[in-house]
């Protein structure tokens, strides 16, 4: 039938005609990353310094991580080391370049200080590229995190947020806070806080609680975002964050924490990222209204 079939679509072609399936196969890209130096960094010691190091990585493979060595207390690091990665030419578009400086402590967890995201597609890596990466600095938002595997329970409590960004002209903003679950990369369920009006450092202790049942807490993402309430035009988004298992730094630490130590509530402060790295880094899919889950 086969045989018969090629014959109708192809009768120009000799008899008998042999195909082979072709697979092509691009060899690995060689990706070549230098970290040069840090200015100005946040001081992160009681001594007003810190002791920074770099750890870069690549989305497509977080397995593959490289580290600088600890710089101690300085706020200005020159590191000037390199790596090279291995990365499919198929992976390319897909993946980001990830640089997180953190602040060494020997007896307790590394605090992250700050955290670059460089998608490859958006770049020219047919040439060397050298550039500074400044990191505006959005605020910080403080809110703690419980988890009772028994009844489902997934408690939310906003604290307080300090030094937000300014977004009004008299210098202050109003902000607010969203609180957003992610099932599956679909948006779930949201709930948000009352607007505090001419301020850059609110305090909310507003509480939410969502149904999350143990089966699906593996594939839930809560984002937090902090938006400045305007009533003449939309409001504005100040900065976000996000927790879950595909979080990285001090958000997946306060994630795994939480699921580690169930029923207890733990209160931990994250530095806002911009709105637009997040929403890349949750890749979300259309909107779609989930019915909870049984179990």
């Amino acid at each position: 039938m086969c045989s018969s079939l090629l014959k109708s679509l192809s009768p120009q072609l000799p008899d008998p005609i042999l195909l082979h399936p072709v697979t092509l196969c691009l060899p690995p890209l060689q990706l070549k990353v230098g970290v040069k130096r840090a200015v100005e960094l946040k001081a992160m010691d009681s001594g007003g310094t810190s002791d920074p190091y770099v750890i870069v990585y690549l989305t497509s493979d977080r397995r593959k991580r490289y580290e600088t060595k600890v710089y101690r207390k300085t706020l200005n690091p020159i590191f000037n080391e390199s790596f090279t990665f291995q990365i499919p030419q198929a992976e390319v578009s897909e993946s980001t370049l990830v640089m997180q400086i953190y602040d060494f402590n020997r007896f307790s967890k590394h605090d992250i200080i700050g955290e670059v995201r460089l998608p490859l597609a958006s770049v020219d890596l047919q040439h060397v590229i050298e550039q500074w990466t400044l990191r505006e600095h959005l605020g910080e938002i403080c809110f703690s995190l419980r988890y009772v595997p028994s009844t489902g329970k997934l408690t939310v409590l906003i604290l307080e947020a300090r030094q937000l960004k300014r977004m009004d002209s008299n210098g202050l903003s109003d902000p607010f806070v969203k609180v957003h679950l992610i099932l599956n990369r679909r948006k779930w369920k949201k709930k948000r806080t009352s607007v505090k009006k001419n301020t850059l450092s609110p305090y909310f202790n507003e509480v939410f609680v969502f149904e999350v049942p143990f089966s699906q807490i593996q594939n839930v993402d809560v984002v937090i975002s902090v938006w400045d309430h305007d009533k003449v035009t939309k409001n504005e988004p100040i900065g976000k964050l996000f927790l879950g298992c595909r979080a990285t730094g001090n958000q997946l630490r306060h994630w795994s924490d939480m699921l580690s130590n169930p029923r207890r509530p733990l209160a931990q402060w994250h530095i806002l990222q911009p709105p637009e790295v997040v929403d890349k880094a949750l890749g979300l899919k259309s909107h779609l209204k989930l019915p909870l889950p049984r179990y």
